[in-house]
């Protein structure tokens, strides 16, 4: 399993507009082949924060995302936005148990 996890900042009054491309993101994610979850969530303590959070059954799978038109399109508009600070990093996960 692939995790993918991190961090966006941007200037916290175009959160409204990031709000509205990342619901789309999730959407369009979420019906990928491949996908187990994807979500974004605003921080509570800085509006302009956002935790991306992705699991993914394989590398592939990721992979295929990252070429997926929903993607360009979100792309589009984060660098109309403009970030502030990305910090996302993956994860290759060997095992899970639930706690």
């Amino acid at each position: 399993m692939i995790i993918v996890s991190g961090e966006i900042e941007l200037d916290a009054a175009k959160a409204p507009r990031v709000m509205d491309a990342a619901k789309a993101m999730m959407a369009e994610t979420r019906k990928e082949d491949g996908c187990i979850s994807y979500c974004f969530y605003q921080s509570l303590e800085d509006a302009g924060t956002f935790r991306v959070f992705e699991e993914w059954e394989s590398l592939d799978h990721l992979k295929a995302h990252f070429e997926a038109p929903h993607m360009g399109d979100w792309r589009a508009a984060l660098g109309d936005i403009g970030i502030a600070r990305r910090d996302i990093k993956r994860y290759e996960i060997a095992s899970a148990e639930s706690l």
